[in-house]
């Protein structure tokens, strides 16, 4: 990635440039769904996480759901027609989007100025507003409209891929 990854208040800058409105609430630290769940109070909106995957063929995803949602990689791999999909490394992560491990968010689309990530959509996380984020570091979480969003990663010159997840989840034994 050429220069250094944007901090968050350079991607607030970003934001008011394009005219998105957005709030931003403070918290400790945060690695995991249940870590924010804790600690988030009463933050309205859809809660959301965000998956950073590479495919067999060496190609990289960013799957950006509902925060409940448990996929099965394999089956989304198959909605996608891409190679099985693991999770990319903390390497790739930073390299491509300029984000640590606990901070993976869509927002990090604006440091993947050579366009080698393909962002999926949960088509249900839309239907939320607004939606929260980590916005390029896990100690404060980003609320931003579905619309808005969806102008962001357009004018970080990606087209998202916007996918039924809700099928896609792991079916239970019982």
């Amino acid at each position: 990635m050429p220069g250094h990854p944007l901090t968050p208040e350079d991607l607030f800058e970003r934001l008011d440039a394009l005219g998105i409105a957005h709030r931003t609430a403070s918290h400790p630290p945060v690695s995991t769904v249940a870590e924010a769940g804790a600690l988030r109070g009463d933050l309205p909106g859809g809660h959301c996480k965000t998956l950073f995957l590479k495919d067999r063929k060496g190609a990289f995803w960013l799957a950006v759901m509902l925060e409940e949602r448990r996929i099965d990689l394999r089956r989304l791999a198959a909605r996608l027609g891409a190679p099985r999909f693991s999770f990319g490394g903390a390497d790739d992560l930073y390299t491509l989007l300029g984000v640590r491990p606990g901070s993976v968010t869509p927002f990090a689309l604006v440091n993947d100025i050579t366009r080698q990530v393909t962002a999926v959509l949960d088509r249900d996380m839309l239907q939320q507003d607004p939606l929260n984020y980590h916005p390029l570091t896990n100690d404060r979480t980003t609320a931003i409209s579905p619309g808005d969003l969806l102008r962001f990663i357009t004018a970080c010159g990606h087209r998202p891929l916007i996918v039924e997840l809700a099928d896609l989840e792991h079916r239970s034994a019982g």
